[in-house]
Parts: structure tokens; sequence; C-alpha cells
């Protein structure tokens, strides 16, 4: 691959992101755009994987596109101080030990409702009446502790 332009497919194989992300941070300006051939099509060089890898590697890390940007800049800043690189990966740090706290509480939750049910032929069911009754299901932030599905 030293030297050669590929084709979006042959790019997503040798970084782990799809064809459909690499095409979505093109489109967001996380990475740049791609040269064209004059038949239109994208390529990449092994630069471009090498950046899609770092993405991916943030990615499954959990940092946000905002945090990618600011690691993708500091990566290519050869004269960057590694204190801005930590602080920023404490601050996820941080982020991170909120939502396991998050998570942590819908599961207690969830595990108290399921307690109370049954699960047999009845069709009385504490958990659906849990999940009916105003605020009686609700872990702190819920909404916020999506899990998160393989962005790549």
């Amino acid at each position: 691959m030293n030297g050669m332009q590929i084709n979006i497919g042959e790019a997503a194989k040798h970084s782990g992101v799809s064809a459909k992300m690499i095409r979505h941070y093109e489109g967001i300006g996380l990475i740049p755009k791609a040269l064209r051939t004059y038949s239109g099509y994208r390529t990449y060089s092994a630069s471009d994987v090498h950046t899609l890898r770092f993405v991916r590697q943030a990615r499954n890390l959990g940092f946000s596109i905002k945090q990618i940007e600011q690691l993708l800049g500091l990566w290519r800043n050869q004269r960057r101080p590694s204190s801005k690189v930590k602080t920023l990966a404490q601050e996820h740090i941080t982020e991170l030990d909120v939502r396991i706290g998050e998570l942590e509480a819908m599961k207690r939750t969830l595990q108290a409702l399921a307690e109370h049910c049954h699960g047999d032929e009845r069709p009385e069911c504490p958990i659906l009446d849990g999940l009916a009754a105003p605020g009686a299901a609700q872990a702190p932030s819920a909404g916020r502790a999506r899990p998160r599905s393989a962005r790549h």
C-alpha cells in the first residue's frame, strides 16, 4: 500500500472503518476530503488509512467527534505538549465515570423490576407496570446513557 492510492472499499478494509463512516467523517470535516480520480472515485493513501485507524481507535475508546478533532490536531502537531493530550484523556475518563454511574443506576432499576416479575404465564408484569408508571423506573440522566452501537 506504500505510495499507492486505494479506493474507499480497500481503505475501509485496511482501516476497520466502514465506507459509510468514512464518507460521514469526510462530510463533517473530521478527516479531509479524499482525492478523486478522473471518474470521480475517492482514493486514499497510506497516511489517510493511518488517520482512519486513529479515528477508529478513538471512537472505540468512546471519545466524541469533537474530542477526536482535538486529538487529531494534537497528533498532527509535533510540537504539542503531551500535557494537553493527558488533560483531554483525563476529562474523558471523568465523563466515562459519570456514564458508568448512570448505567449502573439503570441496571439496578431494571434488576429491581425484574425481581418482582414472576416470568410465568400470568399477564401481570411488574416490569411493564414499572415502565408505564410516571417516574417510577427512571435512572438518573438515563436518556444520555444509551448503549453505543459500533459506529465505524
